[in-house]
């Protein structure tokens, strides 16, 4: 059966391309409200909040969430500035040891030959499957054994390997790093660090930037380790910390609550904005197989 593209010309409006731009307008639309309802509930006065049927636009900004959110970080006596360095260094050294990780294993899975490279891989996808709550008791019981219990560490170690970033990363280099280059390369004597270094990161700049930033996102907005494993509050991080005031906060706590989503949001939405480009660009060269 053969399908019919319609070709869109950018510089030429055509009838037959307003039912695609309604479509995109609307999955544009839905993609944004939460972004939009996030920065509205944080500058709601607390009346607002409980409104019924829930209003999605403020009516009488206020800045008394933010306070109020300062005020209980006074009252705690916690240091919260190193609940923030915390999450900073912390997201620094993870940023780092998955983008390492990620680009070793998936060079070595899309370019190298050896005995189970398949079947790694297809575990790899398999583990896609499996969401942290699935395999949260085989977790703490390798954490424990490993001594990362109240460690530093155990923020950063148990997620460096991330499969939905090594299927992303192997699908870019299959594509973007041709196989002519690596002989090259290896005919002048270079070897596979050299090769990593000197040509496949910058023909994957794109996914490396795209991976960079999920796996920021993942680790400032993560928490749960600071919960489960640390009894130390030198170690934990700033969306623990948050959380702690929200659950002091009394009845002000959906206010305190929004403050404390549109903090930990920004800093995401900030490197996005920056670095879409190149996350569009893996994105899409990732789906096409």
């Amino acid at each position: 059966m053969a399908f019919q593209v319609t070709q869109l010309n950018p510089k030429r409006f055509q009838a037959n391309q307003i039912k695609f731009l309604v479509v995109l307008l609307l999955i544009c639309a839905v993609m944004i409200l939460p972004i939009i309802y996030i920065i509205n509930q944080a500058f709601k006065p607390l009346d607002e909040l409980f409104y019924f049927p829930p209003q999605l636009f403020v009516k009488n900004p206020t800045l008394s969430n933010f306070t109020e959110l300062g005020r209980l970080a006074r009252t705690t006596g916690l240091p919260w500035m190193r609940y923030v360095l915390n999450s900073i260094i912390i997201s620094v050294i993870y940023v780092i040891g998955v983008l390492i990780i990620t680009v070793l294993a998936a060079y070595a899975i899309s370019k190298k030959q050896f005995k189970f490279k398949n079947t790694l891989f297809k575990i790899n996808q398999l583990a896609l499957m499996f969401v942290a709550v699935a395999v949260a008791v085989p977790n703490y019981l390798i954490i424990s054994y490993l001594g990362l219990i109240d460690n530093f560490w155990v923020h950063i170690v148990p997620s460096l390997a991330v499969p939905v970033y090594l299927f992303l990363m192997k699908q870019y280099i299959d594509d973007g790093v041709p196989k002519e280059i690596l002989e090259s390369a290896k005919l002048d004597g270079a070897n596979d660090l050299q090769i990593i270094s000197k040509f496949v990161i910058p023909l994957v700049k794109p996914a490396v930037a795209t991976i960079a930033i999920l796996a920021f996102q993942n680790i400032w907005n993560s928490g749960g380790a600071s919960l489960i494993y640390l009894t130390s509050e030198s170690l934990k991080t700033l969306p623990y910390y948050l959380s702690l005031l929200q659950a002091s906060a009394g009845i002000k706590a959906t206010g305190v609550a929004a403050a404390s989503s549109l903090i930990t949001f920004v800093p995401n939405l900030i490197i996005f904005i920056v670095m879409q480009s190149r996350v569009m660009n893996t994105m899409a060269k990732s789906g096409i197989k």
